[in-house]
């Protein structure tokens, strides 16, 4: 069971790609019940959103309801951004620097201050061997002055194999209920400036790697912390990419250390 935190924290929960807040829907009341706030956001074009992923031109438009939520904030948060959700993360972490305590990347792309945005994902991409995507659907938008703007949308295949290989059956058919076509932008990334030290660079990191991950390898992840050096590494066992989902009191004991250690009582 979960028992209440030494310390408590204000934690921002930030899906990923075709996901949505419901994601979070067991470890929400885990860290609310220790004391902690929570603010569970769905993305533009994602979960209960009423925006279609056409109509969300750019990653920061895809954002703004993550900018919107800590420009109305008083207090430091703690950011937890999953899989796709890191990227989200780096950006608020970038425009919001003193609101933010710490960041927890959760299985989740980590970019770094040398390279442009999409570097980490690009990178993804070149690593993973030949059908490593099986029944994703990759497809284009309807606007003809965004050619190179790609939807992506998880099959049931890539998502029971990959994903949520450890998780449920019943967390599996809500992921098959509930996925939305998204994008990983990386036709806006790939332009972007830099993440700057002063912005992004400035604010703690902590990387969270699940070791049975098979969406995002747990060798990817551990290239990536050696791309770009966090203070802290905690490893979740026998956790697929949806820690939140198959190992939540797990997660719920590595955030609660976080808090000890980032945050401050609100």
């Amino acid at each position: 069971m979960a028992g209440e935190a030494k310390k408590r924290a204000h934690f921002v929960l930030v899906h990923g790609a075709c996901h949505g807040a419901w994601s979070w829907f067991k470890l929400k009341p885990l860290l609310e019940s220790a004391g902690h706030r929570v603010t569970a956001l769905d993305m533009a074009a994602s979960g209960i959103n009423g925006k279609a992923i056409g109509q969300v031109p750019t990653f920061r438009d895809y954002t703004q309801p993550l900018l919107d939520a800590l420009a109305r904030v008083d207090e430091k948060v703690i950011v937890v951004g999953h899989s796709f959700g890191g990227m989200n993360c780096a950006l608020a972490m970038e425009i919001f620097p003193q609101k933010i305590a710490a960041a927890v990347f959760l299985s989740a792309f980590m970019p770094d201050t040398l390279h442009p945005p999409s570097f980490v994902i690009d990178q993804c991409f070149a690593r993973a061997p030949p059908g490593a995507w099986l029944d994703t659907e990759f497809a284009p938008t309807n606007s003809s002055s965004q050619s190179d703007f790609l939807t992506i949308l998880f099959g049931p295949e890539f998502l029971c194999s990959r994903l949520y290989q450890l998780c449920s059956k019943e967390d599996m058919e809500l992921a098959k209920a509930l996925a939305r076509p998204s994008s990983l932008f990386l036709h806006d990334l790939g332009k972007a400036e830099k993440f700057t030290e002063e912005g992004y660079g400035s604010v703690s990191r902590v990387y969270v790697i699940c070791n049975e991950d098979r969406g995002m390898e747990e060798e990817f992840q551990r290239w990536m912390i050696q791309n770009y050096v966090v203070e802290e590494v905690v490893e979740i066992k026998e956790s697929d990419h949806m820690a939140m989902l198959c190992e939540p009191i797990k997660l719920f004991d590595c955030l609660s250390k976080v808090a000890d250690n980032y945050s401050l009582d609100w």
